[in-house]
């Protein structure tokens, strides 16, 4: 156990080796180490610089992390099978040491990404109170039914079922109290869950019990420096995990080089820049970009629909243009173009691309209306919120009724 003042709260987080699901967590941790609490963080090397800078102690796991092909590296974020794979395999090798750790550190609760479900695991053996922390929209039996998996996915859950079974007795064998997947990867309504959207964006938001906590994006309060625009902004952005995609990036050149309007387009690590042909002179390509303040300055954004990115683009007030890669990405793009702050990209060709992108930017009301869901980000309470409710479950926890 660590020297400090004995009243302080001790928390620690888990979270996978994502972007979208460590961003909005760092703020909250800010706010943590900022009310004098103890933080430790359960993440990987990647993230260290960025935890540490929140006052926070980053534990990495990589080498913990199981080993994927590359064949399986494109299949992360699609292939249910392979992510019940990982979670057995990243608890199982973390066991030892975090439950040492855990047992030396005792915190007063465990904050787990809703995909870092070790955390969950660990929570659930040692009898520590869980928080889950949901960087998507909040899920259940009902919400569920809208994420309408495409016909490869659920054949191929049914195909892997003896596989994922065998796994989950691997977690009873080692102390684990599992029934079956559904208790890893599900909440019930009696769990404490953080959700970083507003009710207002959350589909069947009636569905869910007082245990659920939309606090709206945790966004940094930054303010980059907005210049008097001479011409509009398209930011082009497919994301930090599965964004290979040469044939849309090069589509995108070719419907924008003779627009007057300028272009932002971040491609990610994995794409060479020199493969996508000549430049036009209205474009900026880079492999990463800071994505706040892009958003601050840009008229529409043409998206992959991972929430992080879409709460991002919206609490800035930027309606999309819709290009989902899977299920809950296509959920979450269902979403914004009921609530008409966007439009769905039917096709991943020029002529299409050119039309939606124009027909967001021209209609004054899909900008209005990703105003209106910005307005009920701000008001949710975003990192303050959520730092306050980790605080008063803790209080409830040590001060039972």
């Amino acid at each position: 156990m660590r020297e400090g003042d004995s009243s302080m709260n001790k928390i620690v987080f888990f979270n996978m080796p994502a972007h979208g699901h460590t961003n909005p967590t760092l703020e909250v941790v800010r706010e943590l180490v900022h009310k004098g609490n103890d933080v430790l963080y359960y993440s990987f090397a990647e993230f260290k610089d960025k935890i540490e800078e929140t006052g926070a102690t980053c534990i990495c796991c990589d080498d913990y992390l199981p080993k994927l092909n590359k064949e399986d590296e494109d299949k992360v974020g699609k292939d249910f099978a392979l992510l019940i794979d990982m979670i057995v395999d990243t608890t199982l090798a973390l066991d030892q040491n975090v439950c040492e750790e855990l047992s030396s550190f005792q915190p007063d609760c465990i904050v787990s990404d809703s995909l870092s479900l070790w955390g969950k695991l660990f929570a659930k053996k040692l009898n520590i109170p869980y928080i889950c922390s949901t960087t998507t929209f909040a899920f259940n039996k009902h919400t569920s039914r809208l994420m309408k998996p495409g016909l490869k996915e659920t054949a191929n859950m049914i195909l892997k079922m003896g596989k994922i079974n065998k796994k989950i007795q691997q977690l009873r064998n080692a102390g684990y109290d599992i029934k079956s997947f559904i208790d890893i990867v599900e909440n019930n309504n009696e769990t404490n869950t953080i959700v970083y959207t507003s009710k207002e964006f959350q589909p069947l938001v009636e569905t869910f019990s007082d245990k659920y906590f939309f606090v709206g994006p945790s966004v940094s309060n930054t303010v980059y420096a907005v210049g008097s625009k001479k011409k509009n902004q398209i930011y082009i952005s497919l994301g930090t995990v599965n964004n290979k995609n040469n044939e849309f990036y090069k589509n995108c050149i070719q419907a924008f080089k003779d627009l007057d309007v300028e272009i932002v387009m971040s491609v990610g690590n994995k794409t060479d820049i020199k493969m996508l042909g000549p430049i036009p002179s209205n474009f900026v390509i880079k492999n990463s970009v800071n994505q706040i303040e892009v958003l601050q300055n840009s008229d529409v954004f043409i998206t992959h629909c991972g929430m992080n990115s879409v709460n991002e683009s919206l609490y800035y007030g930027v309606p999309m243009v819709l290009f989902p890669q899977h299920s809950e990405q296509k959920m979450v793009a269902h979403r914004v173009f009921e609530l008409e702050a966007g439009l769905k990209l039917k096709k991943n060709n020029v002529a299409n691309l050119k039309k939606t992108t124009l027909d967001v930017m021209n209609n004054h009301k899909y900008k209005e209306n990703a105003i209106q869901l910005s307005k009920s980000f701000h008001h949710s309470g975003g990192a303050k919120q959520a730092s306050d409710v980790i605080l008063k479950i803790i209080e409830s926890s040590k001060n039972p009724l």
